[in-house]
């Protein structure tokens, strides 16, 4: 199985997605990551990715999951994937992927992006993240109160997808 922590910038995907890996002894990528210097240069700016920015982006995380079911290796992903399309890309007809969207409001997003150091991504970003984002429907997503207790975030996750 493939689990992708979903959700807009400060939403608590790495926490998150470190969290539940550590606790199930999976292996962890952080879709972050994978952003070319270009990218995060923009988004250092406060300049929102473009899809053409984006696509080759999702490919390299498609591959790294893809080359995981190959290998029966589980996996846990952070990576936005804020539209549809993106969680299309991502997962194509690989069988065994479930989403896990951190839901949180602008508020929350902004407190936590203004007190995060180290991170390109800035509070700037919020509003466009927000425009963007699609919220996911359908059995194999979860969407979660971003607010609460990493453990608890964790132990839903784990509950919901039997893992």
């Amino acid at each position: 199985m493939i689990v992708v922590v979903t959700g807009a910038a400060g939403s608590g995907k790495t926490t998150i997605g470190r969290a539940l890996s550590d606790t199930l002894g999976w292996r962890f990528i952080d879709g972050d990551d994978y952003h070319p210097p270009a990218s995060i240069a923009k988004m250092r700016s406060g300049i929102p990715l473009t899809e053409a920015d984006r696509a080759p982006w999702l490919a390299s995380l498609r591959r790294e999951m893809a080359a995981a079911i190959g290998r029966r290796a589980p996996l846990v992903v952070a990576c936005s994937a804020l539209r549809e399309s993106y969680r299309r890309t991502l997962r194509g007809d690989l069988p065994t992927v479930r989403f896990v969207l951190l839901d949180a409001d602008d508020g929350t997003l902004r407190r936590r992006l203004e007190t995060r150091t180290g991170h390109f991504a800035g509070p700037s970003l919020v509003p466009t993240q927000l425009a963007t984002l699609e919220p996911p429907a359908g059995w194999d997503v979860l969407i979660v109160d971003a607010t609460r207790a990493p453990a608890q975030i964790v132990e839903r996750i784990r509950y919901e997808f039997g893992v």
